[in-house]
């Protein structure tokens, strides 16, 4: 019997509505537009745990159970997802489910577990040192493992997706993206859709540092990452299953890797089409779709793509804001030289003309030259940028592109700064002042050149008001004048210059 004829006949009677949902095939309008292409997204986030995984969780145990299997209670070793399926399918079984998650596992997916009534034990950095110590478990206190990938039950729980995804879209489909971590979900579906619509393209996506499976296909054996990245923590598996890659072999098209950039972009593209937030796993078959679709210029067929869950930590949506602009080439961040004199940074944001300023970072140095930190917001994407850099050239600035640059995007951009050793007669300001296009431009203008800036610091979050921090050398014999000049300024502001914080770490 053929692969894809045997997960057929597992998947068409496997058991998963007891717990999940059919969930729904929704449209991407935006997206759509932009690809040129018909979008669609499998809403899988919308499942009682907010992922796929419950399905093969709960196949696995059901049909355990039914062949008595289970004695003392299951066990599972997962950084969330797989957990939280199998703590709820034991729950509705009335079992015991011992779950065994990393330490560096988000909190909420760990509540969530605890909420089912999983017994959490936190152990290792990683889904594999979690996996050992879930297998020595098992064994000392007679549990009953529950794989999250590498077994022929849970991957036909998983391949219910794609039998769904063929029953809710009974017209040609070009191409079908699915996230990848161990291989489970790939494998159910690739099986399923292979067998019915072989013409269909079946698409795994992984992340670049933890693409197991592309590492596997590619030396036609499977390997182990010497380590993987963590920011996509629900596909973060060094090795792909035994099975699951005999099944992706088989039935896979290629496989897709994507940057943390692009991930964070396929968020926010999933929640400007549907409100939705997805964690980066379950944005991964997004970030890929646009890939493909980018570098295939007739890909204007339907293209699927599976949202695999939103199990994700509020306070990391900060950071992944901050990327998806880069990921989407909709911000570009430059490292500027100007000439250290009053008025050089009005000269370089009239260069800049109207275009929105993100981020604007600078500490006086030495009495030649200004080093800025700048980001710049791109409506034309990657051809806008370059235009700008010729621009700045033309002008004379010496420009360096720091939009890969990972260091910079992580850490330079909120260190620039520090002590200033010659800087002389610097008071710190505050100011507000309202956030629209060209508003920092602006303020520059009307702060005019008379008195040399030292520091400046300011960051666009979207708010009504742009926040701004500067400092400003006036000799004690102008300080009454430089008063009258805020008055006229008619920004608030506040004299930060006896701030604790400025003498600690800025005087």
């Amino acid at each position: 019997m053929s692969i894809t004829r045997d997960y057929l006949d597992r998947i068409l009677i496997a058991r998963v509505y007891d717990v999940a949902i059919e969930s729904p095939l929704d449209a991407m309008p935006l997206l759509s537009t932009r690809m040129n292409a018909n979008v669609l997204l499998k809403r899988e986030d919308l499942q009682p745990v907010f992922s796929f995984k419950l399905r093969g969780a709960y196949n696995k145990i059901h049909h355990m159970r039914l062949r008595g299997e289970i004695q003392n209670g299951v066990i599972a070793a997962s950084a969330g997802n797989h957990a939280q399926g199998v703590a709820l399918a034991a729950q509705r079984l009335g079992l015991r489910a011992v779950i065994v998650m990393p330490t560096t596992t988000p909190a909420i997916k760990v509540n969530a577990v605890r909420r089912r009534g999983g017994e959490v034990v936190l152990h290792g950095d990683a889904y594999d040192e979690a996996y050992a110590h879930a297998c020595q478990l098992s064994e000392h206190e007679g549990l009953s493992f529950i794989h999250p990938f590498d077994d022929p039950d849970i991957i036909a729980g998983q391949g219910t997706i794609g039998m769904e995804i063929l029953r809710q879209h009974p017209d040609p489909i070009e191409a079908v993206f699915v996230p990848v971590g161990g291989g489970g979900l790939i494998a159910g579906v690739a099986a399923y859709i292979k067998h019915l619509r072989p013409n269909t393209r079946v698409i795994g996506v992984e992340p670049e540092d933890a693409a197991c499976m592309h590492a596997a296909l590619a030396a036609d054996e499977r390997v182990i990452l010497p380590q993987v990245g963590l920011f996509a923590d629900g596909v973060a598996v060094k090795q792909a299953g035994a099975e699951t890659f005999r099944i992706a072999r088989a039935c896979v098209d290629e496989i897709i890797l994507v940057s943390t950039d692009e991930m964070s972009a396929a968020i926010k593209d999933i929640f400007d089409d549907t409100r939705a937030i997805a964690e980066p796993a379950g944005a991964l078959a997004i970030a890929g779709l646009k890939r493909y679709a980018a570098r295939t210029n007739n890909a204007t067929g339907t293209l699927i793509a599976i949202n695999s869950g939103a199990n994700m930590n509020f306070d990391r949506l900060r950071h992944i804001a901050e990327r998806a602009d880069l990921g989407e080439q909709r911000e570009a961040l430059f490292a500027v030289t100007i000439p250290e004199r009053p008025g050089s940074f009005l000269s370089f944001c009239n260069t800049l003309g109207r275009r929105s300023i993100t981020e604007f970072n600078y500490r006086y140095n030495d009495r030649r030259d200004a080093h800025i930190f700048v980001g710049v917001q791109l409506n034309a994407g990657a051809s806008e940028k370059e235009t700008l850099i010729h621009e700045l050239q033309a002008q004379h600035y010496p420009v360096l592109d720091m939009s890969g640059n990972e260091m910079a995007k992580l850490h330079m951009r909120h260190m620039v700064g520090g002590h200033a050793q010659r800087v002389e007669h610097e008071i710190i300001y505050r100011f507000e002042f309202p956030e629209r296009p060209g508003a920092l431009l602006q303020f520059l203008t009307r702060m005019g050149a008379e008195w040399n800036i030292s520091l400046f610091h300011y960051r666009n979050h979207g708010a009504d008001y742009g926040r701004v921090l500067v400092g400003i050398q006036v000799p004690s014999a102008e300080r009454q004048g430089f008063e009258g000049f805020l008055k006229d300024l008619g920004f608030p502001y506040w004299d930060e210059t006896d701030n604790p914080a400025y003498s600690l770490f800025l005087a």
